[in-house]
């Protein structure tokens, strides 16, 4: 008798290598997809403008790294002390303009110049639910936030994005981007984070205006496709234990489920093989020996920076001078 459904991972003629450039855009589980990239040494850049939950805010900032647009005093508002931005996380925050237009405008910079280049683009969306200002807030009313800064809730008003407009707005930006950066292939998926602070059936109401969008903007487009981690989470391991004690979190047996997924469907055979050898270097970086100065150790020692040089040498584009620099200062400190 079979208890549940299994959504197997097929295999994208889009593949992923490590010569590849990714940049993450999108809600939380972005960033947990981005560690693990960033622990098997992919070369990534996630969020130049910090998490971002809603489609509008990562259209708008997408839209700045294409123009690599230039943050002024007058784009920010000064609460509880910092000076912020309604396009940015708190992360920008700071207690002058200048410090944060400096991390503002430093961030779209380098994000102008990583977008040129990118072969690949994953946008995770989180939420269909805009937040506007009303004409309560000190300025630009109207105006759809990336964050709320803590401010007074009455300087905000909700509407739930029609889908029909948020696929047209989508298909706008993927053309932008197109344009842009001709290589580039992007990659949508919907965050499996539920949104409870809407409750329940908004929550179903905002991912299933997202799931229409974005499927509408895979039939018209090409160059586009979809990564099913909400799927992975919400239909197929479906079970409340692979949530965090929040309820709303994947945990990290859920997180490792889709990252698993998202291995099997996009990387090649000669990438996993690769990922395999970095994963044995990290754990061997991590390894704690009760005597650094034992003969087993230094063998041990002996043996990582052995495997890391022969590494380098077969894959020169694999950055593992940290490795190299920590294997051979610990046989130098401990000999």
């Amino acid at each position: 008798m079979k208890f549940k459904l299994t959504l197997e991972a097929n295999k994208s003629a889009t593949t992923i290598h490590y010569q590849d450039k990714i940049m993450l855009m999108g809600s939380c589980f972005t960033e947990n997809i981005g560690a693990k990239l960033h622990r098997h040494l992919f070369e990534v850049k996630e969020n130049p403008h910090g998490i971002l939950f809603n489609p509008m805010s990562v259209i708008g900032a997408l839209q700045d790294y294409i123009d690599n647009k230039q943050y002024v005093a007058t784009d920010l508002f000064e609460l509880n002390d910092l000076f912020n931005s309604w396009h940015h996380h708190t992360r920008f925050s700071d207690i002058s303009s200048e410090a944060a237009l400096k991390k503002i405008n430093g961030s779209i910079n380098d994000a102008h110049e990583y977008l040129k280049v990118a072969d690949k683009l994953v946008i995770t969306l989180g939420s269909a639910w805009l937040y506007s200002l009303t004409t309560l807030a000190p300025n630009k009313a109207g105006l759809v936030v990336a964050n709320n800064h803590k401010a007074p809730t009455q300087w905000f008003e909700k509407k739930l994005m029609d889908p029909v407009e948020l696929s047209a707005q989508l298909q706008k930006i993927v053309a932008a981007l197109q344009a842009f950066n001709k290589n580039i292939h992007i990659i949508f998926t919907i965050s499996p984070v539920r949104h409870l602070r809407e409750g329940l059936i908004e929550n179903n109401r905002s991912k299933s205006a997202l799931i229409y969008a974005v499927h509408d903007v895979i039939a018209k487009l090409k160059g586009v496709d979809y990564f099913p981690a909400y799927e992975y989470v919400i239909d197929d391991l479906r079970d409340y234990r692979f949530y965090a004690e929040d309820l709303v979190h994947p945990n990290y047996a859920a997180t490792n489920y889709v990252w698993d997924k998202l291995v099997s469907t996009y990387f090649t055979e000669d990438t996993q093989l690769i990922m395999g050898e970095v994963a044995e270097l990290q754990l061997a970086k991590q390894h704690k020996p009760f005597n650094k100065a034992s003969i087993a150790h230094q063998a041990f020692l002996q043996k990582c920076l052995l495997k890391t040089e022969l590494l380098q040498s077969k894959y020169p584009y694999l950055p593992l001078a940290d490795f190299l620099t920590f294997f051979k200062e610990e046989l130098t400190n401990n000999a």
